[in-house]
């Protein structure tokens, strides 16, 4: 069994800022020359997270709308009344989108659909430095 890391850095805006990080999963898979296994993608942080979908403006706007309908940032949150970072909402968010996903590996390439991408959701109120680290594992 082998393994490969690398660490991949993004600098987002505030609020739900969606990236799509396919590629530079991709190429780092490529880097690893592992060809059967496992690529885990984890975000550090509990304000942000991993998910996958077909990344389009269309969508992207649905997320966006959907995260602000179900968990707006304008209610009322015990975090905020005891930490007053105002940010409440986005450890709610992410911790049911979750900040880690891991897909398979095979010929050499994540194992993905046609129309599914791989994405770092930041969900924080203030801009941040992403670090998203990425571990390949297999033969």
């Amino acid at each position: 069994m082998n393994s490969y890391a690398e660490r991949i850095n993004y600098n987002t805006n505030s609020k739900t800022n969606i990236i799509d990080v396919t590629d530079k999963i991709s190429s780092i898979v490529n880097n690893s020359r592992i060809i059967e296994g496992f690529v885990n993608v984890a975000v550090i942080g509990s304000t942000a997270g991993i998910t996958t979908m077909e990344y389009e403006d269309g969508l992207v706007e649905d997320i966006e709308k959907y995260f602000d309908r179900n968990i707006p940032q304008s209610m009322e949150y015990e975090h905020n009344n005891r930490w007053h970072d105002g940010n409440g909402y986005s450890h709610i968010r992410s911790s049911l989108l979750k900040t880690s996903q891991t897909f398979q590996v095979e010929k050499g390439n994540v194992l993905l659909g046609t129309w599914q991408q791989i994405i770092l959701i930041d969900f924080d109120n203030k801009p941040r430095n992403r670090i998203v680290s990425v571990k390949v594992i297999g033969q």
